[in-house]
């Protein structure tokens, strides 16, 4: 399971994000500014977070633990969930139009659910490992827990262009979650407390959040995991951000670093 992932490769994971100096290529760095604190469930192995029309989802995973929740945002209470087979490991999450579309990590499977019934409407095959998903309004955007993102079309799950993110001309590892604001792609980086804000053009990664700390030491406990799950709310401007098995979530907003 990803989350029993060698240590060593999770510290590797993370040196291309401060091995060179701030300033160098104008990659921007920031802190954060903790605005709100909300109830997680903290059983969720977050996937995948967003918002559409409003309101909240989020998808789980882990085998035989797997789901897809609508989120009540002030109580962290589920208030509708959709359930997968133990055989699946359910992993980033989207909703393009009408259509809901959820990954799995090594199933190979991309679930189409109609947004407003939960009725299943199809799936998607495509090649190796599925981890985040997010999109532009045109394209699914999809990374795999390497260093390249795929834009991918909607009604056939084709793959129609690929992005290698790099930061400071060095390939950036383990992108898991994903979400579109305002013009760039956020991305989680696997076994890290940083977010790369990249731009879906050229790769490259304009600026970088670090979130270390976000959750205090006394919240954490022996399956408190990492830090995944970016949503936007576009009518608020409002970001969220949690963790796997995390009891918290987080309404953020970046603090520059000079």
């Amino acid at each position: 399971m990803k989350r029993l992932l060698p240590f060593l490769l999770l510290v590797l994971s993370a040196l291309p994000l401060s091995s060179c100096s701030a300033s160098a290529q104008n990659v921007k760095t920031y802190g954060f500014k903790v605005e709100e604190t909300l109830p997680h469930d903290e059983a969720s192995y977050t996937q995948g977070l967003f918002f559409h029309d409003g309101v909240l989802y989020e998808s789980a995973g882990q085998y035989g633990e797997s789901s897809f929740r609508q989120v009540d945002l002030g109580t962290g209470r589920v208030e509708r969930r959709l359930n997968f087979e133990g055989k699946y490991f359910v992993e980033g999450s989207c909703v393009l139009g009408d259509r809901l579309y959820i990954l799995t990590w090594q199933e190979k499977e991309c679930f189409v659910y109609d947004i407003r019934t939960w009725e299943r409407l199809g799936s998607f095959r495509y090649l190796g490992e599925g981890w985040g998903l997010t999109t532009d309004g045109k394209s699914l955007i999809m990374s795999d827990g390497t260093s390249t993102i795929t834009f991918r079309n909607p009604e056939t799950f084709a793959p129609e262009r690929t992005l290698t993110v790099t930061l400071r001309g060095q390939k950036v590892l383990y992108l898991n979650e994903l979400e579109y604001i305002k013009g760039e792609i956020w991305a989680n980086v696997y076994g890290t407390d940083q977010i790369v804000r990249i731009d879906p053009s050229t790769g490259q990664v304009r600026s970088v959040v670090n979130l270390r700390n976000i959750l205090p030491a006394h919240l954490r406990r022996p399956r408190t995991d990492v830090l995944n799950g970016i949503a936007y709310e576009p009518r608020s401007g409002a970001i969220y951000v949690t963790g796997k098995y995390w009891p918290k979530m987080y309404r953020i907003t970046l603090v520059e670093k000079k």
